[in-house]
């Protein structure tokens, strides 16, 4: 698809055949430069970014037998991102291990989320592979390619007999009251005006030495699910009480940051349960009853594919499985094999979870650099490509902000640009301008195993607006940062707020017209939920959580947030397995009325 006259990117400011960008924004964090524009016209399209860091193999923890029983009072383990109710928006970028602590769901998964696209939540040049079709080592169909039930999975209720905690151990968490203590303490002080800590739990779990990702949480009706290690666990959003437990066949290694409309959701898991185990089997889980549905492994082709780490997503009834050099995609309901490697030079490595399937593509060069990206929307049923958006040479897509509207984020190594187009794939314009320094995290920030395109922290988008986050004004008086909004037809920057000196503000997704954010805690002072219309002016509370609880809210770096009916879901993204603290760790919390 070819630009139509007046909507070609301004001359000497966006991609080739035009001059060389102006200045540009640093990547997050790094400087305080402004946006500025590494995009080129749409074309028709063309595989393959660089090769993802190959995934430390995690060892399995020693005794992991059957699941654990949740202590009174809380469940026990599991993880996205963010998470919530289907179709709304968090999301992510990068890699590896996690960062340095930062301050910090959706419908339906993410950290914090876009509209329908991304945002929440605190977290891409290969030869070309011969033979990179794909076929499936299915468990006990004799090779009929028919998906199957997969392994026996154990699903349901808790026993109704508690267990007994964890063992005590010579550690920092020796003195730390239990989770229902510490509701109870917390509450005893909360002042007029501030939510209920509704709940806490504790991980529960003896992880391996590296520890462990969490995905999730993700809500759908009254249950809120996360995954870790080899379970998914799912609660009662309102008390947290345990509801259901799935054991995995091994362990999990990745998930989309949204769930289908009816709750079902498929997780990457390794192929075994040993510890070097490739990243390359799906199980598909239903949210609302814990019930295992069909299982199913493939094999990677080639060197990359087999390194690359996995970026997956949900659109419709679809979930799609990116790589370096490749996307698969399967049906949700039955996992039936929709499409894989296209037609073509350029193939998809990674799309963002919505009821648009937007992905982005790397295209093999003559240079054989493997440096040249792409915009695309396809079908997620037929892998057909309905339009095609050439990114600039040398710039590649990092992010997939928000979906609807539709924001990208692309990078070089020492720049950093925002993209924004149109439903129909056309250039809209580029951001520019604010108080610059400006800070987004994503899942490549926190997440070891499967960083997504549409989970990051930082970022939101309404109709007309897009926010994002800056780094602490100045560390030594705190935390304290600023929110821009960005106008996105102009990209003009429109406004910016200031936080409190001592919290962040972070952008998680708009609500009613109004940017909803989240509110770090800070030392004697409660995190909670802010927001602030599209115009400007002064934000306002939606829920304080309460003072008392600063010290257990402030646990949570990094943290995947989600807001919904009135209740603040917090967890986790990752939670280490350091000498055996990791057990009492502090995995969830709730906050509500």
């Amino acid at each position: 698809m070819s630009q139509p006259p007046g909507q070609q990117p301004p001359q000497g400011e966006f991609g080739a055949p035009y001059g060389p960008p102006p200045e540009t924004f640093p990547p997050p964090g790094q400087g305080t430069a402004q946006p500025s524009g590494p995009y080129a016209a749409p074309v028709r399209p063309g595989p393959y970014g660089p090769p993802a860091p190959p995934a430390q193999p995690v060892p399995p923890a020693p005794g992991y037998g059957q699941p654990p029983q949740p202590a009174p009072g809380y469940g026990y383990p599991p993880q996205p991102g963010p998470y919530g109710q289907p179709p709304q928006g968090h999301g992510y970028p990068g890699q590896r291990p996690p960062q340095p602590p930062q301050s910090g769901g959706p419908r339906g998964g993410g950290r914090f989320r876009g509209r329908t696209g991304a945002v929440v939540g605190a977290v891409l040049a290969v030869a070309l592979l011969a033979g990179v079709g794909i076929w499936f080592a299915l468990d006990g169909d004799g090779g009929s390619g028919k998906p199957t039930a997969g392994p026996e999975l154990s699903s349901g209720p808790p026993d109704s007999s508690p267990s007994p905690s964890p063992t005590k151990r010579k550690n920092r968490n020796d003195d730390q009251l239990s989770p229902d203590a510490e509701t109870e303490a917390v509450n005893a002080k909360r002042e007029p005006g501030e939510s209920k800590m509704l709940w806490l739990h504790e991980s529960g779990v003896d992880l391996p030495e590296g520890g462990e990702d969490v995905y999730g949480p993700w809500i759908f009706g009254d249950t809120v699910v996360k995954a870790m290690f080899h379970t998914v666990t799912g609660y009662d959003v309102k008390d947290g009480k345990l509801k259901w437990s799935l054991r995995l066949p091994a362990n999990a290694c990745g998930a989309p940051s949204q769930a289908t409309a009816d709750g079902k959701i498929v997780l990457a898991v390794r192929r075994t349960t040993s510890g070097d185990s490739e990243c390359n089997a799906l199980q598909m889980v239903d949210l609302t009853t814990g019930k295992a549905g069909w299982h199913k492994t493939y094999v990677r082709q080639g060197v990359w594919d087999g390194l690359s780490d996995l970026r997956m997503a949900t659109n419709g009834g679809t979930v799609t499985v990116g790589r370096t050099s490749r996307t698969d995609a399967f049906r949700v309901s039955d996992g039936k094999a929709l499409f894989g490697k296209l037609p073509g030079n350029c193939q998809p490595f990674g799309f963002a979870s919505g009821d648009v399937a937007i992905a982005a593509a790397s295209c093999q060069t003559a240079a054989d650099d493997h440096k040249e990206h792409q915009v695309q929307r396809i079908d997620p049923v037929t892998g057909k490509r309905l339009w095609t958006y050439k990114v600039k040479k040398g710039w590649q897509v990092a992010q997939i902000y928000s979906v609807d509207p539709l924001v990208i984020s692309l990078k070089q190594p020492d720049k950093w640009g925002i993209l924004v187009l149109n439903a129909d794939g056309t250039y809209r314009t580029q951001l520019s301008g604010g108080p610059g320094d400006y800070a987004v995290s994503c899942d490549t920030d926190v997440i070891v195993q499967g960083p997504n395109l549409d989970n990051c922290l930082g970022a939101a988008a309404g109709a007309d607006t897009f926010y994002m986050a800056t780094k602490p004004v100045d560390i030594k008086t705190g935390d304290g940062n600023k929110v821009a909004a960005f106008d996105l037809t102009t990209g003009k920057h429109k406004w910016t707020v200031s936080s409190p000196a001592a919290q962040s503000l972070t952008p998680m997704r708009t609500e009613g017209g109004k940017l909803l954010m989240y509110l770090a805690p800070s030392k004697g002072k409660g995190g909670g939920i802010a927001s602030i219309p599209p115009t400007g002016g002064k934000w306002e509370m939606v829920a304080r959580h309460p003072a008392s609880g600063a010290a257990v809210e402030r646990e949570f770096f990094q943290p995947r947030v989600v807001y919904a009916d009135g209740r603040t879901v917090i967890g986790k993204s990752r939670i280490s397995g350091t000498d055996d603290e990791e057990i009492r760790a502090r995995s969830m919390v709730a906050f509500g009325s």
